[in-house]
């Protein structure tokens, strides 16, 4: 599994991708998804690019922004154009947005139709620059369950249109993820890998309160010590190539709790190969 941090994740620490940089590759993560909030933010700062992290030995995963779906063409062409500037800057294929703001059941078939044409769009763009773009499974968005996650897939019908497959939220919609993975595998171009400690206190990851330095962070916990199970989910993964996740942390004890998760995903995955080699 090709494993990222998150500069999310330390969206409300002083520390700079410098840092970061060097925290990761210290403790062998392969990669950093890239908030476009951040990547905007070191557009002037031209001594950190792909190649500065090469030579550390890491590389950009993801660059996750939120491309509008709505609203002003003119202004969607240029963020949209924007971020694939920024993407092609760091070197990365993929580009994350979310697919709206609106619940799908919100959204009436004309709505529907004018975001799925400009994701259309979206994704032609970024296609001629070399790019994915990957909707998240997310919920008030069209991908907040799986049924409407493929009717998106259908409808918008690009071959550069890819899912970040985030598992909590699929869980959150009551789907299960084991089967609905199934469903998506040959669309997952990434995975977002969290948990909480029960399905009553998910509102913790409502966006007003994630993104509030004042935001409570109870109930989120670490991977493998939540209400979803992943012991079960990830057996989907681990045969599946060049798996590309990011372990999406939004709570207090950042750089602890990553380096529990990603001890105990090594763990995980020495002992499905040890499985595999003993039962042949």
């Amino acid at each position: 599994m090709h494993l990222s941090i998150c500069t999310i994740s330390f969206r409300h620490h002083l520390v700079s991708l410098e840092n970061l940089a060097e925290w990761a590759r210290t403790h062998a993560f392969d990669g950093i998804e890239l908030w476009g909030v951040h990547a905007i933010g070191l557009e002037h700062q031209p001594q950190y690019d792909a190649k500065w992290l090469q030579d550390m030995g890491l590389s950009i995963s993801m660059l996750s922004d939120y491309l509008p779906l709505v609203g002003d063409r003119h202004a969607a062409n240029q963020k949209c154009a924007h971020i694939c500037r920024l993407a092609d800057y760091w070197q990365t294929g993929k580009v994350r947005t979310f697919a709206g703001h609106q619940a799908s059941d919100d959204v009436d078939a004309v709505q529907r139709q004018q975001m799925t044409l400009r994701l259309r769009d979206i994704c032609q763009y970024a296609a001629e620059s070399g790019l994915d773009v990957l909707v998240e499974t997310h919920p008030n968005t069209l991908a907040d369950t799986p049924t409407s996650t493929l009717r998106l897939l259908e409808e918008v019908n690009h071959p550069a249109l890819k899912l970040n497959f985030d598992t909590l939220h699929v869980w959150e919609a009551g789907a299960d993820p084991v089967a609905f993975h199934r469903q998506v595998i040959e669309h997952i171009g990434h995975y977002h890998l969290k948990n909480i400690q029960s399905r009553e206190q998910l509102s913790v990851f409502c966006p007003e309160n994630v993104y509030s330095p004042a935001g409570t962070r109870q109930g989120m916990v670490p991977l493998f010590n939540g209400a979803l199970d992943y012991n079960a989910f990830l057996q989907g993964v681990a045969n599946k190539p060049s798996v590309s996740a990011s372990l999406e942390w939004f709570g207090h004890d950042v750089k602890k709790t990553l380096l529990h998760d990603k001890k105990k995903l090594e763990l995980y995955f020495k002992n499905i190969s040890l499985d595999s080699v003993l039962a042949v």
